[in-house]
């Protein structure tokens, strides 16, 4: 089987593993893996594609400037420069990008700051905080509309091969080494959001 062939298969069943979470809302969100460095391709989901269904039309293979490789109808997803700017400054392997409500009102509660900050919660281990006193911070950038400008500033958060930016009122984009540990992200940085909001909840019930 060729390798494009089993990322392809791989992808496909993280994008149902996130489909039956409901995280694809109004044909919402992308995913993108790297099939190969060099030259430097991937695949990434198509536009405007029921996430929720699984078909052969579901992802096309682009280049380093998000452009299809070959003849395809198919349309690369509207961020897919987002990935590009990961696969060209980090060796990670796939980069997931979602919309749900939760980071949506994380990311305007918190957007005024530019970050959002977890410390002493158990999930930012996925992120490889360990120490006691850790503190993971993700960042959050504004939702430009111009997509070349909008993968400019998120480029600037591209530290390390894994990590974590929230577009203000927009999603989160979310990449790792593989899919494996692209998709633990994505699922520990939910949970942190969901966290925080039922906590500060709380904290107003009781003011």
């Amino acid at each position: 089987m060729k390798n494009d062939s089993k990322k392809w298969i791989e992808l496909a069943n993280i994008k149902e593993a996130l489909a039956a979470r409901d995280w694809f809302m109004g044909t919402s969100g992308n995913l993108a893996m790297k099939v190969q460095d060099t030259p430097l391709q991937f695949l990434v989901t198509a536009s405007g594609k029921d996430k929720y269904k699984r078909t052969a039309e579901d992802f096309l293979l682009v280049d380093s400037e998000g452009k299809p490789v070959g003849k395809t109808p198919l349309k690369p997803s509207a961020e897919t420069l987002l990935h590009c700017a990961i696969y060209g400054k980090t060796t990670a392997g796939c980069s997931l990008h979602v919309h749900t409500v939760a980071n949506n009102v994380v990311s305007e509660i918190y957007g005024d700051a530019g970050k959002i900050e977890f410390k002493g919660q158990e999930l930012i281990k996925a992120f490889g905080f360990w120490e006691e006193d850790a503190v993971l911070t993700i960042p959050i950038i504004p939702n430009h509309a111009h997509i070349p400008r909008l993968a400019e500033e998120f480029e600037t958060h591209i530290q390390s091969d894994r990590g974590a930016v929230l577009i203000r009122n927009h999603g989160i984009t979310v990449w790792g080494k593989d899919g494996f540990e692209a998709k633990k992200l994505l699922e520990a940085s939910e949970f942190l959001f969901q966290y925080q909001l039922m906590l500060n909840q709380q904290k107003a019930t009781f003011v």
